[in-house]
């Protein structure tokens, strides 16, 4: 796509991209002026709402105060132009003018990760000397400052801050389709459009991940797609498994990604497949939902989302057949659904494209355990139907709250929540683990978590509150999708007045800002006893006396505080 194109469909999707805008600040020792308008097209093409701020040219630790406030700021700092002419200069140093340059740019390096400290993302480019030290065989000043810097770098960058492998990208495209040096020597404008957009393709899944927007579940066909050969014709015995795809999917599996099937095949050869062929990676155990059957995936993938309880935005679709493929896109846009190439060696590649789909900062211990969590509700699910009265079957399963204040623990895990829970979100407030840590630090609002449990299992920290101190008002209320439909929320909602009372709260106010996906929890406050006080665009206003609450009464959830 070319640049006058980029231009064009991004002022396009400025004026349809209705979400909350998400600013973005890009400072730079370089001209980086074209990274504008590819980086706001290839976010809102996602439907994130991006608004670039440019600063100044070569003022980086400026720019790092003056855009401290935005959502994040990317950093493109050039080893090549610490200085002019820096590239080639560097060797005619004395040893204690290039020692005083490294002690400089730490010295920069710390007042910016200082400047930035509470801003909830920061990318940064790792330094690189490859772009002008391609050819040297010698291990030179240019490489060595680099590595000095590096290693400063990552010892020093707090949890806001992402390091950005940027010889990474260059590597896609080369060196030669990376640069332009004409434009760099006479304006400093180093990076070629094409490189830009394969920089912002590579790290839009940081963005994807940190405004809720990542996948959640990978689903195969099975023939062509988990094994080569179509079972059905070609039999047990004379498939050939794809291990290398199996052990990457194993490893997001492992990572907390939900692994189903989706294939037109008959059920009982699959599972003998799964449970008895040799060779396969991927088992039984490591797969939540089998939609395995003659049915039209379309059907199956919507079936397989209405299981899960996640939107069909969550899901990504692998499938040999050009026809199937196609008929997803047409008929389920916003699933991601990629064909399998016919050639073994480039699938290896998709995988690894596919698997930045699921992106995730840090792993939690929920995510460890995720499988088993959808496995146990599907048992949930599955004894529920066989239960005529709900009152019943929800007093049968022996539900625990654990309350935990403040935890610091947990920041991992509720950052996590704040950034993929869409459904059961009053507000869908997005939280950096930096923001969640500062929360808690200063005082300025309370974190409650709950972690629930029953007979089946424990289903690990699954809902959220953050109250804001100063105001008392809820700010974020939202529950994990995997524990709706027991009335946990109205147990919860009990906790979160409690506590409030015991603050001597008198008047506990709360809001509802509407989006695409939490419309289920629209009339929560109403059903809870808020009043309306308010309403402005998509943002409902409600308050509460304290003294006026009235609790559901819920009595077969068992609520105990945390350590």
């Amino acid at each position: 796509m070319k640049y006058n194109e980029i231009i064009k469909l991004n002022n396009e999707l400025e004026k349809k991209v209705n979400s909350a805008q998400y600013s973005i600040a890009i400072i730079s020792n370089i001209m980086v002026h074209q990274s504008e308008e590819i980086c706001e097209y290839f976010l809102r093409v996602d439907s994130i709402n991006a608004k670039v701020l440019l600063g100044e040219y070569d003022n980086i630790v400026q720019g790092s105060i003056k855009f401290k406030d935005a959502n994040a700021v990317i950093i493109f700092w050039e080893a090549c132009n610490f200085i002019d002419g820096f590239h080639y200069k560097v060797e005619s140093f004395s040893n204690s003018e290039f020692e005083s340059i490294i002690e400089k740019i730490k010295i920069e390096i710390n007042l910016v990760i200082s400047n930035l400290e509470d801003t909830s993302l920061v990318l940064i480019n790792r330094f690189s000397s490859l772009i002008f030290n391609q050819f040297s065989l010698s291990n030179n000043r240019i490489n060595q400052l680099v590595e000095r810097l590096n290693i400063f770098l990552e010892d020093r960058c707090s949890a806001n801050f992402e390091i950005i492998d940027i010889d990474k990208v260059i590597s896609r495209l080369s060196i030669k389709s990376s640069t332009d040096l004409r434009y760099y020597y006479s304006s400093k404008t180093l990076y070629s459009i094409d490189f830009y957009k394969k920089y912002f393709e590579y790290i839009k899944p940081i963005f994807l991940s940190k405004t809720g927007k990542i996948k959640k579940a990978l689903i195969f066909d099975c023939d062509n797609t988990l094994w080569k050969g179509v079972l059905g014709e070609e039999g047990f015995e004379n498939i050939k498994i794809y291990k290398e795809v199996q052990y990457l999917a194993l490893q997001l599996a492992k990572k907390g990604v939900i692994i189903c099937i989706c294939s037109k095949n008959n059920p009982e050869d699959v599972d003998n497949v799964l449970e008895n062929h040799p060779d396969m990676i991927l088992r039984d155990k490591d797969i939540v939902i089998k939609k395995v059957n003659w049915n039209d995936k379309v059907s199956n993938l919507i079936s397989i989302a209405q299981d899960l309880n996640i939107g069909l935005d969550s899901l990504v679709f692998l499938d040999d057949s050009s026809f199937e493929v196609g008929l997803i896109k047409h008929n389920l846009p916003s699933v991601k659904a990629f064909q399998v190439p016919s050639q073994e060696y480039k699938y290896g590649l998709l995988m690894r494209k596919v698997s930045n789909l699921f992106y995730i900062a840090s792993q939690t211990k929920e995510d460890v355990q995720k499988v088993q969590f959808y496995k146990d509700q599907l048992q949930r699910d599955k004894e529920r139907g066989n239960i005529e009265n709900i009152e019943d079957y929800l007093k049968s399963l022996d539900l625990v709250l654990v309350v935990h204040i403040d935890d610091l623990n947990q920041v991992s895990r509720i950052a996590q929540m704040t950034q993929k829970t869409n459904q059961f979100n009053l507000t869908t407030k997005r939280y950096t683990e930096s923001d969640i840590k500062k929360l808690v630090e200063d005082g300025s609002k309370t974190v409650i978590s709950i972690s629930v449990s029953d007979r089946y299992g424990d289903s690990g920290i699954t809902g959220l509150s953050i109250l804001d101190n100063s105001k008392s008002v809820v700010d974020t209320l939202l529950l994990s999708c995997r524990i709706l439909g027991r009335n946990i929320e109205y147990k919860f909602m009990d906790i979160i007045v409690n506590f409030a009372k015991n603050k001597d709260v008198r008047v506990l106010n709360s809001q509802f800002i509407k989006t695409t996906k939490n419309q289920q929890v629209s009339d929560f406050y109403e059903k809870c006893g808020f009043s309306k006080i308010g309403e402005v665009d998509d943002s409902v206003q409600y308050n509460i006396r304290i003294d006026g609450y009235k609790s559901k009464g819920i009595k077969y959830i068992k609520v105990i505080n945390g350590k």
